[in-house]
Order: structure tokens, then sequence, then C-alpha cells
């Protein structure tokens, strides 16, 4: 499996730990069997500074930006861009009527199959695979798999914009309002600029490049970024302020004035007007 294939086992091993805890923030019976066989192995690997608490209040928050946004019946369509072994296909309850993609690339999109399948899970949604190259044109193979761009539609992006320059990752949100109606949201995480800077980081950022999986891009003003690219900003969190693992983050929540901080963006967007 390619490289980034492996940072889904990771993101599955995460979640399979989370689902361990008492206090769990969600359950995801799933995840240990798609963590396999080097999820546990990353774990390990890229261990401290955060990391395993901000996966899980990451989960929770996108798990919530969807139950909120179907709530009121305005939203039937669901994409999850880089889906890799996510099971909320699986693990959550879904709106009568909803249709879910999941994109990711093909080897991926196979042996996820495989492994649900040998797992016997079953969807509680319309579930929608398409394998894409999210490097090159994918769009108009999404609406061959049934995409309506004619339907208020949700985003989800978790974990994809850190691997991302900021021309690609404005670009994915240009990309993203040109194919959204009235209505449409989007949910996803931005790194800090300060992360990336701060030399506390420099060894795990390090191994994260010598594993062809090296984090490029963030931001630290995360609101302009995104109107500036056809979104805006409605919920933005960081990791330890409420609706967004409260009581679970083990670090002390920044003033937004102060600058250089390490920050960890969860962001709900709606489609700008025009």
């Amino acid at each position: 499996m390619q490289a980034v294939s492996y940072t889904a086992q990771w993101m599955a091993a995460a979640r399979a730990l989370e689902s361990e805890r008492d206090d769990a923030l969600f359950t995801d019976p799933l995840a240990e069997a798609l963590a396999e066989p080097r999820g546990s192995e990353m774990i390990e690997r890229y261990a401290g500074g955060g990391l395993l608490p901000f996966i899980s209040i990451r989960t929770r928050f996108l798990d919530d930006a969807i139950g909120d946004l179907l709530a009121d019946g305005s939203i039937r369509q669901v994409v999850l861009i880089a889906a890799g072994m996510d099971t909320r296909a699986f693990r959550l309850r879904w709106p009568d009527g909803t249709d879910l993609y999941e994109v990711d690339h093909g080897p991926l999109i196979e042996e996820k199959r495989r492994r649900l399948e040998a797992l016997g899970a079953t969807p509680a949604v319309r579930r929608h695979e398409l394998s894409a190259d999210l490097t090159q044109e994918w769009l108009p193979e999404l609406e061959m798999a049934g995409f309506d761009p004619s339907r208020p539609t949700l985003w989800i992006a978790e974990a994809l914009t850190f691997f991302l320059t900021e021309a690609q990752a404005a670009g994915l949100l240009r990309l993203l309002a040109s194919h959204s109606a009235p209505g449409s949201h989007i949910a996803l995480d931005i790194l800090g600029r300060g992360l990336l800077r701060n030399p506390f980081s420099r060894t795990f950022l390090d191994r994260l490049a010598a594993d062809g999986t090296p984090w490029v891009f963030g931001t630290d003003e995360p609101e302009e970024f995104l109107a500036a690219n056809g979104w805006d900003v409605v919920c933005l969190r960081e990791p330890g302020q409420p609706g967004a693992g409260e009581g679970r983050w083990p670090y002390q929540v920044q003033p937004r004035d102060r600058r250089h901080a390490n920050r960890l963006w969860l962001i709900r967007a709606r489609l700008a007007a025009g």
C-alpha cells in the first residue's frame, strides 16, 4: 500500500485506541481491523505532542458536523475526500435518503472493500466508492458515480490540507465551491503555521517527511484563507474549547492574539453567497 495508505492505517489505529476508553468520544468497532498491519507501529512512531487526543477530538468534531448539518433535511449528499479507512458510513446514524461518497485512490479503496467484506460490515447509508487521483480532475468521475452538483453538499476534508501546498489547498477549496449548490458546507481541519515552525515539532515533522508524508501547509488566519477561496467560516474551534474536546485536551488553549502559538483549527464553513 502507498505511504498515504499507511497514514490511513495510523488514523484507524488511533480510533481503535479511543474506542477502548471509558470516556470515549466515539466508538469505532471496525477500526482495529482496518489499522492492520502497520497502524499500531505508526502510533508509536508518531507518539507525543498531543496527536492522539487531537485525532479523537477531530473525529468527534466532524461526526458532530455531519449530524448537525444533516439534521434539518437540507443536505442529503456528503463527500469524504481522501476517505482512507474512515468508517462513518457504518458507525453513524444517517437520515433516510442520504448519499455518502468516499473518494480515495484505487488501491486503498480496493483494500478497504476487501477488509470490510471480510468483516461482514453493512453500511447504514447509501455508500458510493470512487477510485480517483485527487491530483487530477476527479469531479467528473464523482458525477458519473451519482453525485449531483445541483444538490447542497457537505464536503468533509479530514487530515488532508496538511499534505498540500498553500496553492493546492486554495485550489481544492475553490474547486469544491465551484461544484457546490447554495446551502453547501465544508468541514475540515487546518494546521496553524506556528506548529510547522516550532522547533519542538521538528523531530515529529522530520519523521513525517522521511516517510514521504510531510506536513506542508498551515495558516494562522483560517477565516481569511477560506473566505478568499469561496467559503465563510461559521464555526472555528481549537482542541480543548467547548464543542472540541473540552476536558480532553492536555494543553491550555492559547489566546487568539498570542503570536506563533501552536494551533490546530477545526472548521465548519458554508458556501459564500455569489
